[in-house]
C-alpha cells in the first residue's frame, strides 16, 4: 500500500500500545485455562474504508505468533455495515490480550482513511488534492499519514525535518517575505520542500516575486483564491487552508488551487465501530 511506514515504525507503535495496556501481565486473561483455544471474529458495524491491517498483524506477532488470522478483506477496501473483517484462531488468553490493541489500531486508522475518502469524493473531478497536516495523535504521525493516503488523500509534509513552512512569525523574525525565503533557500537540502504562508494577495505577490514555488493561502476568500490562481499562473503550487470542511471544500477546489489541507482528517475523527466476538 502507498507510503506504508517502515516495519520498525509499525513495530514501535505496537510495542508502545502493548506496553501501556499490558505492562507486567493481563490479569483478566488469567481467568481462562492456559491451554484453551478459541475462534474469534472481528466485524465492522458501519460502512468504512478499512486501514491498519499491518498494525493488527504486528500485534499478533508480538503477543503470540501462533495465532492464525484469516483476513476477509484487503487494506484500503471500502466495506459495508456488519461485514466480517477477519477470523482469528489460537490461544484464548492471547486473543483476549491482543483484542483491544488490534481494535484500537484498526478503528483509529480506518477512521482517518474513511474521513479522507469523504473529502476526496467531494472534490472528485477537480484538479485539487486533499492534504493532511501535522495535527496528528502523538506517536501515531506516520500511521495516520499513511491512513490518509489509503483514503485517497496526500501527505503535505511528514514533520519538521522534511519540509520548511514559513509562517507569519518566521516572516516577522526574518524582516520580510523575501528575507525569509532567501534564508530558507540557502539552507534547505534538495529533499526538503519550502512553502510560505500568505494571508492576502499583496503578500502573495511578494512571495511570487521572491521565487516561491509553494504557497499556502491562509483563510482567503473564494474570490481571493481565484485571483491568486490567476496571479500565480502555475509559477507556484497553491494550497488553501483554513475554514475547510465537507460543506466548503468543493467550492475551494473549484477556484483552481492545487491542494487543500485539512486538519480534520487526523484530529477530528470518530473511531470506526468494530467488535470482536468469540464463537
Amino acid at each position: 500500500m502507498i507510503n506504508l511506514p517502515p516495519q520498525y515504525i509499525i513495530a514501535a507503535n505496537v510495542a508502545a500500545a502493548l506496553a501501556e495496556d499490558i505492562s507486567e501481565r493481563d490479569w483478566t486473561a488469567q481467568l481462562i485455562p492456559a491451554e484453551q483455544t478459541a475462534t474469534a471474529h472481528i466485524i465492522v458495524r458501519q460502512a468504512a474504508v478499512i486501514c491498519g491491517l499491518p498494525w493488527a498483524n504486528e500485534v499478533i506477532r508480538q503477543v503470540d505468533e501462533t495465532i492464525q488470522i484469516d483476513w476477509k478483506i484487503t487494506e484500503g477496501e471500502y466495506v459495508a455495515e456488519d461485514q466480517l473483517l477477519c477470523i482469528l484462531q489460537g490461544n484464548a488468553r492471547s486473543l483476549l490480550t491482543a483484542e483491544r490493541s488490534i481494535l484500537n489500531f484498526i478503528q483509529t486508522l480506518s477512521a482517518v482513511a474513511t474521513e479522507t475518502h469523504r473529502y476526496a469524493a467531494v472534490i472528485k473531478g477537480t484538479n485539487a488534492v486533499v492534504h493532511d497536516t501535522r495535527k496528528t495523535i502523538p506517536g501515531l504521525r506516520r500511521a495516520q499519514k499513511y491512513a490518509v493516503t489509503v483514503g485517497g488523500g496526500a501527505n503535505q509534509r511528514i514533520a519538521l525535518y522534511d519540509g520548511i513552512l514559513i509562517k507569519e512569525n518566521h516572516i516577522v523574525a526574518a524582516g520580510s517575505i523575501s528575507n525569509a525565503l532567501a534564508a530558507a533557500q540557502s539552507i534547505a537540502p534538495k529533499h526538503v520542500t519550502i512553502q510560505i504562508e500568505v494571508e492576502n494577495l499583496d503578500e502573495l505577490a511578494q512571495a511570487l516575486a521572491a521565487g516561491a514555488e509553494s504557497v499556502l493561502l491562509d483563510n482567503m476568500s473564494l474570490d481571493e483564491m481565484r485571483t491568486a490562481v490567476e496571479m500565480s499562473k502555475g509559477k507556484a503550487i497553491l494550497e488553501a487552508s483554513g475554514g475547510v470542511d465537507l460543506t466548503t471544500i468543493r467550492a475551494i477546489a473549484e477556484t483552481g488551487v492545487d491542494r487543500i489541507s485539512v486538519g480534520k482528517l487526523t484530529k477530528d475523527i470518530q473511531a470506526v465501530d468494530l467488535s470482536m466476538r468469540f464463537s
